[in-house]
């Protein structure tokens, strides 16, 4: 039997994911913020750089394409530790692309234009400024003040040769008319790099695309550019709990490049999470990457960060491939006896383990089967007997919760003694 045959799957029902490579620059990449936006976190602790370093081997080994590794403008130790990680890029030949975000100010952008001569390899300027009305009226900005500060900045990184991925913020919430002024004077310095932001996590999906829908006619095409030539990023905020459908809503809208953080780490309610991004992307069949190590990355940046990883966080939280219900539990373990992982990471999830370096679990308590008490014993080499069994399964009926393994354990050895 042909295993897809054994799911109906409705996700596919008149929709396909349609790409023109004449309209793009390349193919969907991802742009990892961990390191930068992600330590923003009020919770975040900012690891080593030998941690960091750790982290970008992962991102390179996962194939992301494109990392911003800090906010040199924060000062020397950040520009230190971004170095460091230039350093370990050129020196291990890495392909990810390195980048880093700078305020639209000439004395964020010098340390670029000198880290990119020593080390010569090209640093994207990720340059941002706030076009949306409630934020210029809070700061008391002018359009022509902001235009004025673009340029200038814009200007220096393009005469220093540094690529510059122009950044406006919020931009879900500013007028199409200053989105439109804005991004088409940086294209006409020399930005061929826009980025599209949701900083405030405002933005449902069908927000999004209808602002990138704008972004490519109104602002791209409009400007007397073809859409091939320039790449348009997508930065999104998980205030409304959106950040991976707006991060999907965003390919399907024809954006080049989805930026995310690992485990959604970020300011207030976090970035969109890279984690899940690369999962569904995979899914979906957008993306054909190797993902076996995607979940020692996550336990890696949550071990390094030390920002709480939720048991039931998807597909990288502890609960996620657990069970101790009896009816669940005897369905997987049914599929494992077949010998057949594809079944048994399917029968009972959305989202196959194996994929992405992770196992099916069965646990015993409350709710246990006796299936998942024999299976436990079986994969640990106790000897499985009908007295044993039935003790266990009078113990975890007694449990308000799941039995940790040593919980079980001390309650086969006080049975045998």
């Amino acid at each position: 039997m042909d295993e897809r045959s054994m799911i109906y799957d409705w996700n596919t029902i008149e929709y396909e994911f349609k790409r023109n490579p004449d309209n793009h620059p390349h193919d969907v990449w991802i742009d990892d913020e961990t390191l930068r936006d992600g330590l923003q976190s009020p919770s975040a602790r900012n690891p080593s750089i030998e941690q960091k370093i750790e982290l970008l081997g992962y991102m390179e080994q996962l194939g992301i394409q494109k990392v911003d590794l800090g906010l040199p403008g924060a000062g020397p130790y950040h520009v230190e530790h971004i170095d460091a990680m230039l350093t370990h890029i050129t020196e291990n030949d890495y392909k990810i692309r390195p980048g880093a975000a700078v305020r639209t100010l000439m004395q964020d952008i010098e340390p670029l234009v000198k880290l990119q001569e020593k080390h010569g390899i090209p640093i994207q300027a990720s340059a941002f400024l706030g076009t949306s009305p409630i934020r210029q009226y809070t700061e008391g900005w002018t359009m022509q003040k902001l235009f004025a500060t673009m340029e200038k900045a814009v200007t220096y990184a393009v005469d220093n040769e540094v690529p510059v991925m122009f950044v406006t913020e919020d931009t879900t919430r500013s007028k199409p008319e200053d989105i439109k002024e804005i991004y088409q004077g940086a294209m006409e310095l020399g930005a061929r790099i826009l980025c599209v932001c949701d900083t405030c996590g405002h933005v449902t999906p069908n927000g999004v695309k209808k602002l990138l829908h704008f972004i490519d006619e109104e602002v791209i095409k409009d400007g007397g550019y073809h859409r091939r030539d320039i790449e348009v990023n997508w930065h999104g905020h998980q205030d409304r709990g959106l950040g991976i459908a707006n991060n999907i809503a965003a390919l399907e809208a024809g954006a080049d490049v989805l930026h995310g953080t690992a485990l959604g780490l970020g300011e207030r309610a976090g970035n969109a999470p890279l984690d899940q991004t690369l999962v569904n992307l995979k899914l979906m069949g957008v993306i054909d990457n190797d993902l076996s190590v995607l979940g020692e990355y996550m336990q890696k940046a949550h071990e390094y960060t030390e920002v709480p990883l939720p048991r039931n966080y998807p597909v990288f939280g502890q609960d996620a491939f657990e069970t101790g219900t009896g009816v669940h539990a005897s369905a997987v373990i049914k599929a494992m006896k077949k010998g057949d992982h594809w079944l048994a990471d399917r029968v009972y999830s959305g989202v196959p383990a194996g994929e992405f370096g992770l196992q099916q679990v069965i646990r015993i308590g409350h709710m246990a089967g006796r299936s998942n008490i024999i299976w436990w014993l079986q994969e640990r080499n106790y000897e499985v007997t009908d007295e044993l069994v039935a003790h266990l399964f009078d113990v975890a009926k007694s449990q308000r919760r799941l039995m940790e393994d040593s919980e079980v354990v001390e309650a086969i050895e006080a049975f045998q003694s």
